[in-house]
């Protein structure tokens, strides 16, 4: 049985995008290099050949891969969502009670994390401690050199 994954709207574009992209383009490539490989004789020694038909069932793969992700894609109704815990799509002001550091993030699906940008996975160590919590709570999240304590400072929608 597939897992369902939430996606936002924009997440969800973004997935369908690619997998258009690999339909459109990146299939019709591959059929091209095979043809252009069968063209230059012998298949029993073509290296070319070959290469080009393991590319173009590693493509195949992850289009399957793909479209199953997006049969288990569900969008989330981001204005059915409470502010007062900790969820997905909630942006959490945290105050780390170390070293006193205010950091913001956004909880997003997997897919969509970018540390870079502040969207962290609700199934990473910190999102999934952050889960559930509500302002004043203190999330103690395990890391591999211990416990850090995180006390939630605001939630907001993104």
């Amino acid at each position: 049985m597939s897992k369902v994954s939430y996606y936002t709207e924009e997440g969800l574009k973004k997935l369908r995008d690619e997998l258009n992209q690999l339909k459109d383009v990146e299939r019709p490539n591959a059929s091209n290099a095979i043809a252009e490989a069968r063209d230059k004789g012998d298949l029993s020694e073509n290296a070319e050949y070959d290469a080009a038909k393991e590319a173009q069932g590693l493509l195949e793969l992850r289009i399957s891969k793909m479209e199953e992700t997006l049969s288990n894609a569900r969008l989330i109704d981001e204005t059915a969502l409470d502010d007062s815990k900790v969820l997905v799509l909630s942006t959490v002001e945290v105050k780390n009670k170390a070293n006193g550091m205010l950091m913001t993030y956004t909880l997003v699906a997997q897919s969509e994390a970018d540390l870079a940008s502040g969207k962290i996975s609700v199934d990473s160590p910190i999102g999934k401690g952050m889960l559930g919590k509500e302002v004043g709570d203190i999330a103690e999240i395990q890391v591999p050199n211990g416990t850090i304590e995180l006390e939630i400072i605001s939630i907001s929608r993104s």
